[in-house]
């Protein structure tokens, strides 16, 4: 079975404070369905049409796991800790 990946690009700044709060309630909650963070960055480089934006990549087991561990409660009231930030969230399936 392929891995499942969810990828979050911040289309907005996060305020810091706000992000700071969120991180830990948003990693446990994905901790907890078996995600294990493989990049929480700004890009080191951009090319075409790359937009130079905080980007956060957690991997899965399945997408199955992926899709449960975003629409979880957990996710959702970290999730609420952002505010209005917009961001571009996409779950993929892995080769």
């Amino acid at each position: 079975m392929p891995k499942a990946y969810i990828v979050s690009c911040y289309l907005d700044s996060p305020d810091e404070d706000r992000l700071a709060e969120y991180a830990g309630p948003a990693k446990a909650a994905f901790d907890a369905l078996g995600g294990r963070f493989i990049v929480r960055a700004t890009p080191s480089h951009i090319f075409e049409a790359g937009r130079q934006q905080r980007t956060i990549v957690i991997e899965f087991d399945s997408l199955a796991q992926a899709k449960a561990a975003y629409e979880s409660d957990e996710y959702q009231q970290a999730r609420a800790i952002l505010g209005n930030v917009r961001r571009d969230v996409r779950i993929v399936e892995g080769v």
